[in-house]
């Protein structure tokens, strides 16, 4: 379990004050990634063997969003593990210990230099820390875009500011674009969103959105194929 603390300023707000999506999705991974640090065994591993624990899908569930001036904490815990695939929980809490933000997330281990699954030693996952799931409604991670009223946006392209330092752009970035897609006034109280294919500096991303069901989904595509699907529910 790691924790880190925040504090809500201007740069994480948005117009009306209150935290962004965005901004607390960037504290997560920040949290996440600071993480590896206290786990001695797979960092050594990871180190030594170029790799990385990429993304391939998270949940959302929003329960307050915290405004301006407000103390937080994020706390990051591993709650599984398999050789090629790691599962953990990430809560932010307000100054009284209240979950604002309950999450869980799957990641994959990739070698970086091949961009390929790559296993775990049975010897190094032993050696992981495990600490309790997080009780939370936990939603399949199989999302959809639905067949019908499927609408073709304007394209984004990828720039300098949405890569990060695994070379392709970040997790946060995605939810941030699609969120510009999002009708006025809608209130995201879930999120589930699923990675396949980084996009890279310089790629043109295809952006396709859909409404069913009362939730709203933007699909970004890049050459033709789904890089990121995210499911928004108000």
């Amino acid at each position: 379990m790691f924790t880190l603390n925040y504090k809500v300023t201007t740069s994480c707000c948005d117009a009306n004050g209150r935290l962004k999506l965005y901004s607390a999705l960037q504290m997560m991974q920040d949290c996440s990634e600071m993480w590896i640090n206290t786990e001695a065994g797979v960092k050594k591993y990871f180190d030594e063997n170029g790799m990385a624990q990429l993304l391939v899908f998270r949940q959302v569930e929003v329960n307050r969003v915290p405004v301006y001036g407000e103390d937080l904490s994020v706390t990051t815990s591993v709650y599984g593990m398999k050789p090629m695939f790691g599962f953990r929980n990430t809560v932010i809490r307000d100054a009284e210990g209240k979950a604002c933000y309950t999450t869980w997330s799957m990641g994959a281990f990739v070698d970086m230099s091949t961009g390929k699954l790559s296993r775990i030693p049975a010897e190094v996952l032993a050696t992981m820390n495990l600490d309790p799931q997080v009780e939370m409604e936990y939603k399949d991670r199989r999302v959809f875009m639905p067949k019908e009223g499927v609408v073709a946006c304007e394209p984004y392209k990828v720039m300098k500011n949405d890569i990060d330092y695994n070379k392709h752009v970040n997790n946060a970035n995605y939810v941030r674009i699609a969120q510009e897609f999002l009708p006025d006034g809608w209130d995201v109280k879930s999120m589930r969103v699923k990675f396949r294919i980084p996009a890279k500096m310089g790629d043109t991303l295809a952006i396709d959105t859909a409404e069913e069901n009362g939730k709203f989904y933007v699909d970004i595509k890049v050459d033709g194929n789904s890089s990121t699907l995210v499911e928004f529910e108000k």
